[in-house]
């Protein structure tokens, strides 16, 4: 009986205290609180991202909510079977005001966080960094249906499964074009903002992988969903 109501009184003061939590705590730091395309990144969000793995209408309602606001624009890819199935995918035609080099697949986290980062730090980077609106993303593709490294045996890419994004560089508005390839060890304000904005991904992604890391990621920054902030 005591055993029973010890139990039942640990019950009731961890619901007392996820409740304070879930009232006081900001929406970034509440682990209780939904997810927000508005929400800045933490570890929290960051772990409220990858959830939306596991929830496709609650992240497809948040994209909703984004394409509504003039964040991103896509459309729904029909599912696929065969060696690299994919479900729940979608087609990310712009994020807005940002065109896109040309249009790729996604998955639902993949397009979601996409849309936060450029919106909450990729934009605003542009005007503090280039003194100019961003324009356009530059990218080599999201969707291949490979290992990684297109090595035989091993696991499969990120890409076999749309979870990643390839960005190879930035327009602006006042003509400035940079790429990772020519401009990242170079010198001024393309390689400052190619910095930052590469800096900045890391808390919207599982891991950002850029010419830092190796040779083949010299003209690109990977930006995938799998693990907890790996940025190198």
């Amino acid at each position: 009986m005591v055993k029973g109501v010890k139990i039942v009184m640990v019950i009731a003061i961890m619901a007392v205290v996820g409740f304070w939590l879930y009232q006081r705590l900001p929406a970034q730091y509440n682990p209780f609180a939904p997810l927000s395309i508005d929400d800045p990144p933490t570890p929290i969000t960051r772990y409220k991202l990858r959830q939306m793995v596991n929830d496709p209408q609650a992240c497809f309602a948040l994209l909703q909510q984004a394409r509504a606001r003039g964040q991103i624009n896509f459309r729904k890819s029909a599912d696929t079977q065969g060696n690299c199935p994919l479900t729940g995918a979608v087609r990310v035609l712009d994020f807005g005001s940002v065109a896109l080099s040309s249009s790729f697949l996604a998955s639902c986290s993949l397009a979601l966080s996409s849309t936060m980062f450029i919106h909450q730090r990729a934009v605003p980077l542009a005007q503090s960094e280039m003194g100019s609106k961003l324009t356009r993303i530059n990218h080599l593709g999201s969707f291949a249906c490979r290992n990684i490294y297109n090595r035989e045996g091993a696991r499969r890419s990120e890409h076999a499964t749309a979870d990643a994004l390839d960005i190879s560089g930035f327009s602006f508005a006042n003509q400035q074009q940079i790429s990772v390839l020519k401009d990242w060890r170079s010198t001024g304000k393309g390689s400052e903002y190619l910095h930052r904005v590469f800096e900045n991904g890391c808390s919207f992604y599982g891991n950002a992988l850029g010419p830092e890391y190796n040779a083949a990621h010299a003209n690109h920054f990977h930006m995938g969903m799998r693990g907890y902030g790996l940025c190198r």
